[in-house]
C-alpha cells in the first residue's frame, strides 16, 4: 500500500502519488487507498493544529523582536507555516473528490 503514497516531509504526511488515473486501478486497489488516505486525512488536523501553535510562538517573537532583519526571518517563518496549512486544507478536502470519483 505504501507503493501509493510517498511522505512529505514539508507537510509531515503521506501523500497520495498514484501513477494511473484513478478508473485505472481495480477496484480493490481503489478501495484500499481510500482507506488508507482516509486513516492519514485523519491526522491532518492535528498538523494544523500543530503549525498553528507554532505560528503562535513565531508572532510572540515577532512582537517582541526589535531587529529589522530578525523580523523579516520570522515573518517569512510564518509565511511558510501559513503555505503549509493551506496545503494541508487543499489535501483534507481531496477525499471528497476521490469519493465523488468513486460513486460516479
Amino acid at each position: 500500500m505504501n507503493h501509493y503514497f510517498t511522505w512529505d516531509d514539508r507537510l509531515g504526511i503521506s501523500l497520495p502519488d498514484l501513477e494511473l488515473e484513478w478508473e485505472q486501478y481495480s477496484e480493490s486497489e481503489r478501495m484500499a487507498i481510500v482507506a488508507k488516505w482516509e486513516t492519514i486525512r485523519g491526522t491532518i488536523p492535528d498538523r494544523v493544529i500543530a503549525f498553528e501553535r507554532i505560528i503562535n510562538v513565531k508572532q510572540a517573537e515577532l512582537f517582541e523582536e526589535e531587529d529589522f532583519e530578525r523580523s523579516c526571518g520570522i515573518n517569512s517563518d510564518i509565511a511558510d507555516l501559513a503555505s503549509r496549512i493551506n496545503d494541508l486544507h487543499i489535501w483534507y478536502r481531496i477525499n471528497q473528490e476521490i469519493e465523488n470519483k468513486r460513486h460516479s
